[in-house]
């Protein structure tokens, strides 16, 4: 497929636009326009590639497009296609109607539709995109109703709790006012989706209930009684209209007790009634409600939004798309669809941290669909086949949870039920047979408590044969970050196992996942922050997982995890899916590529499964080591500002001989100016001469002294030198031992031999422009990003870790004049906008053109030495150098040890 930037893209569909008249050449062309392979599209005109259920009206290219010619309603065509057993089985990105007046199409990623006049197609071109190879950022728009839903809730809350202030206090007080909510929010969402009446809980408020709130409490306690009466003769003659709910909803106990309303707060009330609850999204809508009743995050309701496609990236390669292919492979065999519908209606979906039951919702959906596209098919097949079930064989009973947060719990059990009603309805679209919802049979399986300490196997028992999916999104914390209960939690999971205290939280998932799924047919997927897959932490853990037997099945590399918020915060982080040692494919997921990997290590790239530790001397190729900078241990007796050494300098002229520029990491990074004192053992009595410089020295004698590390104090008997020295009076390369992640290249620079670099950097002394090609290049940003590690948010970079481990093929003479051409091209580029410095040079909203264009120039030429098929990411450059680490290091015995 031809790779196209955005102007091409536009420049190529512009002819599609503003034509008198259209036809089926129509969708050849468009594909064509998006980079399609030319013989490809011919292959589908012809039909070799066409697996369409109608050749005559509809062209189909599996993972590509749908694509449908009618004469009738393109939108009502598109609702039935969509979700039709051919569409779910060749999983097309696009699926596109049209009568060629009007054209509909629908984004089956990210649920995005677009409705335009088919011949304004060039004004919405970037709606294909994918089909070039470019993603889109943030994939749905912002739920209104949700948003607006939230707030009004969070505004009755608000006054709720100050007509109640002693609610808080009492020991089953926040428990009851979680409930209460609970049961509102099924009320309001009851009588706009034909559960209840329409509008039959608003109105009964409003009607039954005086305008100053004083007797609402005791006319909604009545309801939810009403709500869990099942025969309507036993109910108030003015409640008989309700319908029987239970389910444990409405299950009458003596501490749930609803809260006193005042007249606002009915009011409020009442206008929380007036929303169109019917398109409140169950995925979304449980986390928002929870920030409503958690002190402290509330400030940005739309930070609680966890988009769809997100959570897909981790159940679709864990399961959903096995079981699509297996629909596929089934499509025409009535026994092999009953196989798979009995096989989707025994599987268990368990995530052990569900907060409100995001996760378990989308899975829930997702397999209803692929029941119903079963079902349809199946009554295609067979046509004795045309009984269908009156409930659906997808039991909520089979979707577990652990969740901390009591409200949360309570929210997850109802997104459950209402998602269960949503997919009833479109049931009912498909086959105009109606489940109905109530009364609720089932209770749901999401269990509150810390799921660091409760045992999973008393939550969803694993016997080893079923099929059991554990999925989600676990709490992080660094080391650092972590409560004291956090801390204590360690115990639990480990219990007289060895573990560092450096693994971050999430770890605690990992390792209790590993033990749930070990010897049995259970896997995982969790989204975790990527740091640890990253540096230190890989040894950490992984080492714990893979000595069960349990490998990396699959693995989304980093990427951020957006919301759908107007200001759109994100975290970056990976996606980790762990399974028992087998012969099953294994894939990488990146930049919207699927990679296949021959093993999948714990730095998330496809290579031996290696550790990476402290390594002495550089591995490869011959270069020179990569030394810390030089450590003063002065008080700052040593360094001096720009206005200090100019006036040493004019108080005596002698002084300028023993002042070297002095760079640390923030020093090249941002352009800033220090020095230092440098004097040489056999001139240390001519420098303390200098009046300026003896004052300072004595400074630094007095300061050594009186350190508790023995090595400084030894050291105060020559204040005239650094404690540890690096420096050589040659030209070096500075390396930052931290950069900010937003980088795509941390910042290097060549320093010339009067300069001291500090110990908040590397130095290389001696060294060649060879090696700062090599050192800046993708390839070698790539390893330090994998093997390096994070510290928050910025890269760490490790001279025995990162640069000492990072193979280097032999270099003939040939590469090496390449290469130093190369490095010389960076640097003048970088002379040339010498007013700017190298954060500014580097920032990847920033960087000038022609910089970009010299470090591609390097790229390429470091890739060739590493490769002659060339690289479309950095994983496969990353694959390329764990095999060369691990060939490298053959004869060292166990992988990863130093030598």
């Amino acid at each position: 497929m031809v790779k196209l930037n955005l102007k091409a893209v536009e420049e190529r569909v512009a002819p599609l636009g503003g034509r008198p008249s259209y036809d089926r050449e129509f969708i050849f062309e468009l594909l064509l326009a998006y980079g399609r392979s030319r013989g490809n599209v011919t292959r589908l005109r012809n039909g070799s590639l066409n697996v369409a259920d109608d050749p005559t009206t509809e062209v189909a290219q599996k993972n590509v497009v749908y694509f449908k010619e009618t004469t009738g309603d393109p939108l009502a065509v598109i609702d039935a296609l969509r979700t039709a057993p051919a569409v779910v089985r060749y999983r097309p990105r696009f699926v596109i109607v049209t009568d060629y007046s009007e054209l509909i199409a629908v984004d089956t990623k990210t649920g995005e539709n677009l409705m335009v006049p088919i011949a304004d197609i060039d004004q919405h071109f970037t709606f294909f995109l994918p089909w070039a190879g470019m993603e889109k950022a943030q994939y749905v728009a912002e739920a209104h109703a949700d948003v607006k839903a939230a707030e009004r809730m969070g505004k009755l809350f608000d006054e709720l709790l100050a007509a109640n202030p002693e609610i808080l206090g009492d020991s089953f007080g926040r428990h009851s006012l979680n409930v209460f909510f609970t049961r509102l929010l099924f009320c309001f969402f009851a009588e706009d989706t034909g559960i209840f009446g329409e509008n039959q809980f608003t109105n009964a408020v409003g009607s039954h209930t005086q305008a100053d709130g004083s007797d609402v409490a005791d006319f909604l306690t009545d309801l939810f009684n009403a709500l869990d009466t099942p025969h309507a003769g036993d109910k108030p003659q003015h409640l008989r209209g309700f319908p029987y709910v239970n389910g444990r909803l409405f299950t009458i106990a003596a501490e749930h007790r609803v809260p006193k309303f005042t007249k606002k707060a009915r009011e409020l009330l009442i206008e929380s009634g007036t929303l169109i609850w019917r398109e409140i999204n169950p995925d979304i809508f449980g986390s928002m409600f929870q920030a409503i009743v958690t002190p402290g995050k509330r400030s940005d309701l739309g930070q609680h939004y966890t988009s769809v496609p997100n959570i897909l990236k981790t159940i679709e390669p864990l399961f959903l798309n096995g079981l699509k292919d297996e629909f596929d492979v089934a499509y025409d065999s009535r026994r092999k669809l009953e196989g798979l519908l009995n096989r989707i209606s025994e599987i268990k979906v368990f995530d052990p941290a569900c907060g409100s039951g995001n996760f378990l919702v989308i899975a829930y959906k997702e397999l209803r669909r692929l029941e119903h596209a079963i079902l349809e098919r199946l009554a295609e097949v067979d046509v004795n086949h045309q009984m269908l079930y009156v409930e659906s064989k997808i039991n909520i009973e089979n979707f577990y949870g652990i969740e901390l947060d009591d409200f949360a719990v309570e929210v997850a059990i109802l997104a459950l039920w209402i998602a269960k009603h949503q997919m009833n309805a479109e049931f009912k679209e498909k086959f105009n047979l109606s489940i109905p919802l109530i009364p609720l049979r089932e209770t749901g399986q999401i269990r509150e408590g810390n799921a660091a300490r409760i045992d999973w196997q008393s939550v969803c028992p694993n016997d080893g044969d079923e099929e059991i999916y554990l999925i989600g999104n676990p709490p992080y914390a660094g080391a650092k970050t972590q409560t004291k209960d956090q801390k204590a939690d360690y115990d639990y999971v480990f219990g007289g196992r060895p573990y560092s205290k450096n693994l971050d939280y999430i770890a605690l998932w990992f390792i209790k996942g590993a033990d749930y799924i070990e010897g049995t047919e259970a896997s995982l997927a969790f989204v975790t922050t990527n740091s640890v897959a990253q540096g230190e932490h890989v040894g950490l853990m992984f080492p714990m997982i893979f000595a069960k037997g349990i490998e990396v099945g699959f693995a989304y590399t980093s990427f951020k995890w957006e919301n759908n918020a107007k200001r759109n915060a994100g975290v970056t982080v990976a996606v980790i899916g762990l399974r028992n040692k087998t012969s099953s494919p294994k894939y990488l997921y990146t930049d919207d590529l699927q990679i296949a990997a021959t093993n999948i290590n714990g730095y998330l790239a496809d290579g031996a499964d290696v550790v990476m530790e402290r390594r002495r001397k550089p591995l490869g190729a011959p270069r020179p080591d990569m030394v810390f900078g030089s450590m003063p241990r002065d008080g700052g007796g040593l360094i001096l500002s720009p206005d200090e050494r100019r006036q040493m300098i004019e108080a005596d002229g002698r002084s300028e001989a023993f002042i070297k520029r002095y760079m640390g990491s923030s020093e090249f990074i941002n352009d800033g100016e220090r020095y230092c004192l440098w004097v040489p053992d056999g001139q240390a009595s001519l420098a303390r001469s200098i009046a300026a410089i003896g004052t300072r020295l004595d400074r630094v004698a007095a300061e050594r002294s009186t350190s508790k590390a023995g090595s400084t104090a030894a050291f105060a008997a020559q204040p005239h030198r650094f404690v540890q020295i690096s420096y050589k009076p040659t030209d070096s390369i500075i390396v930052p031992r931290v950069s900010s992640a937003r980088r795509e290249y941390i910042p290097i620079d060549y320093l010339g031999p009067d300069t001291v670099i500090s110990d908040a950097a590397f130095g290389v002394y001696d060294a060649e422009p060879w090696l700062f090609a090599l050192l800046t290049s993708r390839m070698h940003m790539a390893w330090a990003r994998s093997v390096g590690g994070q510290l928050k948010t910025d890269y760490r970079y490790s001279n025995t870790i990162v640069y000492n481990n990072f193979p280097v093929p032999p270099l003939s003479d040939a590469a090496r004049e390449q290469l130093i051409l190369a490095a010389l091209r960076v640097l003048d580029v970088r002379e040339y906008h010498c007013e700017k410095n190298l954060g500014e040079l580097y920032d990847p909203d920033l960087m000038p053109a022609d910089l970009r264009l010299a470090h591609a120039e390097v790229d390429a030429l470091v890739d060739s030495i590493y490769s002659k098929r060339g690289y479309e990411s950095d994983e496969q450059r990353l694959s390329d150098l764990f095999a060369l680490y691990e060939a490298m290091t053959a004869d060292e015995g166990p992988k990863g040890t130093n030598r």
